[in-house]
């Protein structure tokens, strides 16, 4: 993969309609995408030189988004809003440039509004999965 322009990993909301479709969440400047897997330790007196063994396989895999930014258009502004003030779980899309799309179910977990008098108004907003994610390579 070569070097990528940040501006365009997208984060797309769902609309939860069947086909369902995708639509770019604001106009963001900065985007995060984290994916963890917490370890499960099975290390005991049998471990070769008691050297940490972990299980295969094992463990909680999750993702969480975060990104800040101005304001795109009316709709995806309402979207974001129905999603936090509903507290649903909504399908979205995380497209990263030349590697691929991934898709499932996040919860809004954080949405904040900054507006300086002198400037405009912009959003952050963190999302945290909800269920499996799937990925689809480019």
């Amino acid at each position: 993969m070569t070097a990528q322009k940040g501006k365009d990993l997208l984060i797309k909301i769902g609309d939860g309609a069947d086909p369902e479709t995708f639509t770019t969440v604001a106009g963001l400047r900065a985007t995060t995408l984290s994916f963890n897997a917490q370890t499960v330790d099975v290390t005991n007196a049998d471990s070769a030189d008691q050297w940490r063994e972990l299980l295969d396989g094992g463990g909680v895999k999750s993702a969480s988004i975060s990104g800040s930014g101005v304001f795109k258009d009316a709709a995806s502004d309402a979207a974001l809003r129905t999603a936090f003030f509903n507290q649903a779980l909504t399908d979205y899309q995380i497209v990263i440039p030349s590697f691929g799309t991934v898709q499932g179910p996040f919860k809004l977990t954080a949405l904040a509004y900054d507006g300086p008098y002198d400037g405009e108004l912009k959003l952050s907003m963190t999302l945290a999965s909800a269920g499996a994610l799937s990925f689809s390579g480019e």
